[in-house]
């Protein structure tokens, strides 16, 4: 056995009825180094991580930890031997402080009773040791996502983790929080920590890990040192084929003024402030910014979600007036949200039910739901999203990420919207399904609809958008032509009220 490795798979294999999942993974990790683990949605990279942490039971191979064989029963067995995951979708107590979410299963007792102090003292060690800047007493639903993020990052550390399982570490986290997670890990990388890093994006991937692997229909395809390979050839091996462009072509023709936003305050914390745009019909409106600079209030004050206290939003020369999230819908308003497994979708239901469940008067026959429009529905949009399932009555939380994020538009796509709001759409999905919702983005801007988009990746933002509007601060900074922009001007509008 090498020394040098501490993590170990060997000819893994894992299936649900008929379908192989994992057919004979190899796959290592050695010790103090960052592995890189990259696959289309749906290539099994979730499965595999939850056989290591005893979620699921594998049906053949082997798996050592320092070379000895383990065979994890439940996370928490993996986590107390040093094996601890923080996840893309996170699982916390939002109604609890960041101290009872780090000790959550393990408060420290004195003569029987918890011992605050010592939580509280390790906690405010714990989080100077990382030079996080977290007060351990803050309520968690009170932080913003990247802000919890860092908190999950930090308890797996308290657990003293010879592995720490990253899944799409960075997908709400600002650049310079990019920076400061990057440092946090190189730095336990000397410490001799060593991380398996899951991740969409390529450049990522290249600036942090030492190695990659790459997973394609649950087979290891390739592994390589990241100073050995490139991207075209990670990308070929994800999805079989070379994709030579990262961005279709965005050949939608906008046409009249459509939806205009004028001068629109919001009632609630964080205030929007004068906020006034129009898109026209048929163009793709981005919206860039900051995380915390006020794009997702501003779509959901767009959505009837957020109270608007002045200003006006006028939809084809007709002024609209919200009072709910049904309002929107009914002017023919679509909102995709940023956080799909906590108001995006129904997760303890299948994939038909979260297909319908917004257009359900559309599948009634004489007034009663229609099983078979239903089917219909569902299977229509599983066809059109190239979603990957077993079937419609499979759970949605049985799906990756990604395909997920496909039910979801799907979903809204039968509502047939006139104004499709989408935030971070792509968020959590891999290369060839990004560009088959940007392939879809476009196409529904071609069909007329007008789209808005919010997008925390400044490639992404320059490559399917018309136009970009840049908030800062909760106020908007300036609009810019596509083509006619750069990154450094949008990263300086973005900066402009802060």
């Amino acid at each position: 056995m090498d020394e040098s490795i501490v993590l170990q798979l060997k000819g893994l294999s894992k299936s649900f009825a008929k379908n192989k999942v994992l057919d004979g993974i190899d796959f290592s990790v050695k010790k103090g180094s960052v592995m890189g683990l990259m696959g289309e949605n749906g290539a099994g990279k979730s499965t595999m991580m939850k056989c290591l942490f005893g979620i699921y039971a594998k049906d053949e191979g082997q798996i050592l930890l320092d070379g000895k064989p383990v065979d994890f029963k439940s996370p928490k067995e993996a986590l107390e031997s040093g094996v601890a995951m923080v996840h893309q979708e996170l699982n916390q107590c939002l109604d609890r402080t960041v101290i009872d979410n780090l000790f959550l299963g393990r408060y420290p007792t004195n003569f029987g009773v918890v011992d605050e102090v010592k939580m509280l003292k390790d906690s405010v060690s714990l989080f100077a040791s990382l030079k996080m800047n977290v007060n351990p007493k803050t309520v968690m639903r009170t932080m913003s996502v990247s802000q919890r993020q860092m908190v999950e990052i930090a308890k797996a550390v308290s657990y003293n983790a010879k592995i720490i399982v990253l899944d799409e570490p960075t997908s709400s986290l600002t650049e310079r929080e990019v920076n400061k997670l990057f440092s946090i890990v190189r730095e336990l990388k000397e410490k001799g920590v060593s991380f398996v890093y899951i991740s969409h994006k390529m450049d990522e991937v290249f600036q942090i890990c030492d190695e990659v692997s790459v997973l394609r229909d649950g087979k290891m395809i390739l592994t390589k040192s990241t100073k050995e390979t490139e991207m075209n050839e990670l990308i070929a091996a994800m999805v079989g084929r070379s994709l030579d462009k990262r961005f279709p072509d965005v050949d939608n023709t906008p046409g009249k003024d459509f939806l205009e936003v004028r001068g629109l305050c919001t009632k609630y914390e964080p205030f929007l402030k004068d906020i006034s745009f129009t898109v026209r019909k048929g163009e793709i409106f981005g919206l860039y910014g900051l995380v915390g600079a006020g794009r997702s209030e501003l779509l959901e004050s767009l959505f009837g979600i957020r109270t608007i206290s002045s200003g006006e939003v006028i939809l084809d020369g007709k002024k609209l007036h919200f009072k709910s999230s049904k309002d929107a819908m009914n002017y023919n308003f679509a909102l995709v949200t940023e956080e799909r497994k906590l108001n995006g979708m129904f997760g303890k239901d299948t994939i038909k039910f979260n297909t319908v469940i917004t257009n359900l008067n559309s599948y009634k026959t004489f007034g009663i739901l229609s099983n078979r429009k239903l089917q219909e529905a569902a299977d229509r949009e599983i066809k059109v999203m190239h979603t990957k399932c077993v079937s419609a009555d499979e759970l949605i939380t049985a799906l990756s990420g990604g395909n997920q994020q496909k039910v979801i538009i799907g979903k809204w796509m039968e509502r047939a919207p006139e104004v499709f709001l989408l935030d971070e759409p792509t968020r959590g999905i891999d290369v060839g399904a990004k560009y088959e919702i940007y392939q879809l983005i476009i196409n529904m801007a071609k069909s007329g609809k007008t789209v808005v988009v919010v997008s925390s990746e400044m490639p992404e933002i320059l490559g399917i958008t018309n136009r970009i509007a840049v908030m800062s601060n909760h106020r908007l900074a300036g609009i810019v032509n596509t083509k006619e922009t750069d990154q450094e001007e949008l990263l300086r509008l973005s900066a402009k009220y802060l």
